[in-house]
């Protein structure tokens, strides 16, 4: 399981993968014996590439069987035989050879009889769609809608038991109509106080906290935190003074790291340099941030992949701007366009 935490090779290549998908990319590898066969048939809910890295697998993939296995929203149970029709792709897998099946094809892989398999299978894709955004929005509108909109808060009928429901489903009513009308009208409204964009941040800040640490090159390790010199004694680090000034020149140390969340206790930047790389083994990282630093967090996002000078940062005060440019810069969220001299 998560062969990332361990080889650093799985680590770059998923989280480049998760950049370019926008979600989570995550990662198993199995090994299976010859003459055996792992799973049973079914079909997930990821879209999946297998990566085939040593000896042979017999692999048959199947279509949908119907559409409500299209693009499902959870993995199904263990199929038989007589439940499958016939493959729409039958192929063994040899060494480098690369398989892409999408959510909702059945497959299943049995080994040779005379040789052993060795996979990767990649993940993406798992519960991020429209239906997925929605669960998060449509709540929030009607909060909203309830609060602002005293036509969402009248009464239901007196007598609409009567008439609605199931056991009164057939009958023709005016009443059952009028209902019905009434129901859509606020649906159609519910639109006009859906906070999508608030909507969307709630599921970037998911996605950053399953997100791996971002790999550096070995420049981007020396223009960083993660590159500077320091001493430990007595149980803590010493020496380790950050030299930034009006004239520093910094940069986000990789796009898509960082995230602006607006939240009832306020303001939250919430981050992935310090993520752990076992699959959510750390808390979400996050900072809560003063008004004064909001309009720099958005100069960085926009300002990304040209470096800017710390004096540019739209705080009120130099001091603000190099307190905000250190801060960042210990949680390894910014990069420096020079290594830092320590001091």
């Amino acid at each position: 399981l998560s062969p990332q935490t361990f080889s650093h090779t799985v680590w770059h290549f998923l989280s480049i993968l998760q950049e370019h998908f926008g979600s989570m990319v995550g990662a198993n590898t199995y090994l299976t014996p010859p003459g055996t066969q792992g799973f049973a048939p079914h079909y997930d809910d990821i879209e999946a590439f297998v990566l085939q890295l040593e000896g042979k697998k017999h692999w048959r993939v199947y279509g949908p069987r119907v559409d409500a296995e299209v693009l499902p929203q959870f993995s199904s149970a263990n199929l038989t035989q007589a439940e499958l029709g016939e493959p729409v792709l039958e192929t063994v897998l040899e060494a480098g050879d690369l398989l892409y099946f999408p959510r909702g094809f059945i497959h299943q892989a049995a080994c040779l009889p005379d040789a052993h398999s060795l996979h990767i299978t990649v993940s993406s894709y798992q519960r991020n769609s429209w239906g997925d955004l929605l669960e998060k929005l449509l709540p929030a509108a009607l909060h909203m809608a309830l609060e602002e909109d005293m036509e969402f808060r009248q009464g239901l009928p007196m007598d609409y038991l009567g008439y609605m429901g199931v056991a009164n489903s057939d009958k023709v009513d005016a009443r059952r109509t009028a209902f019905v009308k009434k129901v859509q009208s606020l649906m159609e409204k519910l639109v006009d106080y859906a906070p999508i964009d608030a909507a969307v941040d709630q599921r970037a800040k998911l996605f950053l906290h399953d997100c791996l640490p971002p790999v550096l090159t070995q420049s981007e390790t020396l223009k960083s935190v993660y590159g500077f010199p320091a001493r430990w004694q007595d149980g803590g680090p010493c020496n380790v003074d950050i030299l930034i000034t009006k004239d520093t020149e910094v940069r986000l140390l990789h796009h898509g790291i960082i995230r602006l969340c607006n939240e009832e206790a306020g303001v939250m930047l919430y981050y992935t340099t310090e993520n752990s790389r076992t699959y959510h083994k750390e808390e979400p990282k996050f900072l809560e941030l003063g008004p004064e630093y909001i309009d720099s967090i958005e100069f960085l996002l926009s300002s990304y992949p040209n470096h800017i000078s710390v004096d540019a940062l739209p705080c009120e005060t130099l001091e603000d701007k190099i307190s905000l440019a250190a801060l960042l810069f210990e949680k390894g969220i910014l990069t420096t366009k020079k290594p830092l001299v320590q001091v």
